[in-house]
């Protein structure tokens, strides 16, 4: 190979871009663009394989190669040396190729007596393309500064890839990954099913200038650029207030990466070696991104994590493609995201058919977000956002966890065929609507649903929910930038009691921390925040925001009869603490003359096993109480609701699962205490007719849900379940779910 440097580079770029630039289909130009990259080089062999579908490279285009094995040579991701490129996202440079591990030496292409080889990665942000390889017969190891060439030919490359260059004649189907479909498997956060158009949260940045015609000026774009990068940084900066020395650290190394020299001198070097400034800037965004993933700090990684968002920015600046690109949402619109908050979810309002985020966790309020919204999530679906674009069709189940991009005619059919048979499903149901859940045997089941935002309520009476067993309060206090005001917390109160009008709404406080951090609070760093500083141990901590949040309820009030429940309780002391303070605040309204609840109840979520134990002191205390099932449960498998490995592991229908609630059945009935069982295992049908069998007699639920489990209870007969549970335990049977799912086989 000749030597190379950066005017050689240029003037190769810009003949790649007149070869581009001229008439002709896909073929053509990768043929012309092979003839170019060898002759320039100096190597006898240059070949360039692309993405048939994401686990398949083809040999598209050569010179030197035989020619008959174009569109013929084929291998796997991870096959050989091509396809180990491919996988690592990392060049491989060898003067001797059959020597190395993994070499696969493919007959057809007659590349037997070409020893040195190197082949870099097509990439684009972290999407896989192909592979660029060159090959020459002399046994020799190729510079940095070749590599350092080859690189920035492959960077031009992958943008005329994703941008279709290479689409027509006999490579018609050959090109980026995102033209093909794709399934991505995550977790459900939302159950449901959508199909639709995706609308990207944060569009992809398209650079459509990859080679730079003038270096200097290049320069100036980039440095323009860079400038109004930092005042921004610099301004959100100022508009957060800083109250923690680890907020300040975190803020700061965002400042400091924006102003990085050796950031800068990297993306000037490849200016000088003739990319534009954005293409610059992606191929600097791409070699972080590959760093990030040999980084063994998690620090390191969030860092790398902060400096791929800054280049983000950067690009939106000098394309002008902002988060606003000035294109239309599509009809049926499906949120696609890396992540994202309730505030911007609500924003959303109701045009969105579904959403599909990279992370998030069953319980984010983004997934509470979605619930009040009625439509399905699907959190976890890694890299989708770099392999989607706007408009794609895409297919999400929320009920399984998959989403379908781009699907096969026959997969879609089958797909609304599943949609057709739940909208069926549902006209069944509202044909109940007003009917009690009563079964076979005369006993009825209250069905009360879950909710959380004034969007929500309108669903109290098309669901036929006898009321709201489970109203979130902590939504008001995520979607703000500040803790909201007393008056502006009881005039939402005082609408939710409005919109039920008469029916029995059951407040429970305010309930943050895990996952679901407010803003405007002092993040806690803790090993396992769902069992750490959370919910009513906040509420006892911070007495203030516990106090102005009960104020709130008992003005919404207005007189009116209220409940009102705390949540997370370990010892009954804490039950007790809370309750003292909501007594005295409504002595207080008293005093001051304001009216108080005609009847106020009292009540406490039992999420934790401690309290199953609890002396009978604690249930002749409390009002009513509500099973929190999805806390109950994680905690009593002592397995983690956020962790995929081992969140399905354990049936809710386990026998020692069971045995506890009926405990807690036999204790409340005791005490005469209400019970009710709210969760998302009170919506599943199996699940909710064995609670009702074992004689829990309200259950709470998504509105959705309602029409489906009044249908299979209205069909059964309690009682008799009651003794199949019972002679499955007795058989010493670990589940009583095939004793369940037997009997209503047989309905």
């Amino acid at each position: 190979m000749v030597d190379y440097s950066d005017s050689d580079s240029r003037t190769l770029l810009k003949r790649l871009r007149d070869t581009l630039a001229t008439d002709g289909d896909g073929q053509d130009r990768l043929n012309r663009i092979t003839h170019l990259i060898a002759d320039s080089l100096g190597t006898q062999v240059c070949s360039i394989y692309l993405f048939r579908d994401p686990e398949t490279l083809e040999l598209c285009a050569t010179e030197g190669l035989n020619p008959e094995a174009v569109h013929h040579t084929r291998m796997r991701l991870g096959e050989g040396l091509v396809g180990r490129v491919a996988r690592s996202g990392r060049p491989i440079n060898t003067a001797d190729a059959p020597s190395e591990p993994g070499f696969r030496y493919m007959a057809e292409t007659g590349e037997e007596i070409y020893s040195s080889f190197v082949g870099v990665p097509i990439q684009r942000v972290g999407e896989k393309l192909g592979v660029l390889v060159v090959q020459s017969k002399e046994k020799r190891s190729f510079t940095e500064d070749e590599l350092y060439g080859l690189d920035v030919v492959a960077m031009v490359l992958a943008e005329m890839t994703e941008l279709g260059a290479f689409v027509g004649g006999e490579n018609a189907e050959i090109g980026a990954t995102h033209r093909f479909p794709s399934m991505f498997r995550g977790t459900s956060g939302q159950e449901g099913a959508a199909e639709g158009r995706v609308w990207l949260h944060e569009p992809r940045v398209v650079v459509t200038n990859p080679v730079g015609e003038d270096p200097e000026a290049e320069q100036a774009r980039l440095d323009a650029g860079i400038k109004e990068l930092r005042e921004r940084v610099d301004e959100m900066l100022g508009n957060i207030k800083v109250i923690d020395k680890d907020q300040r650290q975190v803020l700061e190394t965002f400042k400091m990466l924006a102003a990085s020299k050796g950031w800068k001198r990297r993306m000037s070097e490849d200016i000088d070696a003739g990319l534009s400034a954005e293409a610059a800037v992606e191929k600097e965004q791409n070699s972080a991104r590959a760093r990030m993933k040999l980084a063994p700090d998690p620090y390191l990684r969030e860092r790398l994590n902060d400096l791929d968002d800054l280049s983000n920015r950067l690009l939106r600046i000098l394309t002008g493609q902002g988060s606003d690109t000035g294109a239309e949402m599509p009809e049926n619109p499906v949120l696609l995201a890396r992540n994202i908050g309730p505030a911007e979810l609500l924003d959303y309002d109701r045009k969105l058919k579904g959403v599909v985020l990279e992370e998030g966790s069953v319980g984010s309020h983004a997934a509470i977000v979605a619930r009040a919204l009625s439509i399905p999530l699907v959190i976890h679906a890694g890299r989708i956002t770099a392999e989607a674009l706007n408009g794609d069709q895409i297919l999400v189940d929320g009920d399984q966890g998959v989403v379908h991009l781009r699907p096969e005619e026959s997969v879609a059919h089958a797909f609304r065929d599943k949609i057709a048979m739940q909208a069926e499903a549902q006209k069944r149901y509202a044909d109940l609507r007003d009917l009690p859940a009563t079964d076979l045997s005369g006993q009825t089941v209250s069905l009360v649903m879950n909710a959380g935002l004034m969007a929500d309520l309108p669903s109290l009476k098309g669901s036929g929910a006898e009321g709201v067993g489970l109203f979130r309060t902590e939504l008001q206090f995520l979607t703000r930038t500040r803790v909201p005001r007393r008056g502006e917390l009881a005039q939402l109160y005082a609408k939710v009691m409005d919109a039920a009008a008469g029916k029995r709404v059951y407040f429970r406080t305010l309930d943050i921390g895990s996952d679901k951090v407010v803003p405007y609070m002092k993040p806690q760093d803790e090993p396992n925040p769902a069992m750490g500083w959370r919910a009513l141990r906040v509420g006892l901590d911070k007495p203030g925001v516990l106090r102005m949040q009960l104020q709130a309820l008992l003005r919404a009030g207005n007189g009116r009869a209220m409940s009102i429940m705390f949540p997370f309780i370990a010892l009954p002391e804490e039950f007790y603490a809370a309750r003292d303070m909501l007594l005295r605040v409504r002595d207080r309204e008293a005093q001051l003359g304001r009216p108080v609840p005609e009847e106020l109840s009292i009540g406490a979520m039992l999420e934790t096993p401690s309290l199953g134990f609890a002396p009978d002191s604690f249930y002749d205390a409390c009002d009513f109480i509500s099973i929190g099932g999805n806390d109950l449960k994680q905690f009593f498998f002592a397995a983690d609701r956020e962790n995929e490995r081992v969140r399905k592991r354990y049936d809710t229908l386990d026998t020692s699962f069971l045995t506890f609630l009926e405990r807690i059945i036999a204790r409340c009935a005791v005490a005469n205490t209400p019970l009710s069982f709210c969760g998302e295992d009170a919506g599943r049908p199996i699940e909710a007719l064995t609670f009702a069998a074992l004689g829990i007699r309200t259950l709470s639920m998504r509105p959705a849900s309602i029409g489906p489990v009044k249908h299979l209870i209205r069909r059964s007969d309690l009682t008799e379940l009651r003794q199949i549970i019972q002679r499955a335990r007795n058989e010493g049977q670990a589940s009583v779910r095939p004793a369940v799912t037997s009997y209503l086989a047989h309905l």
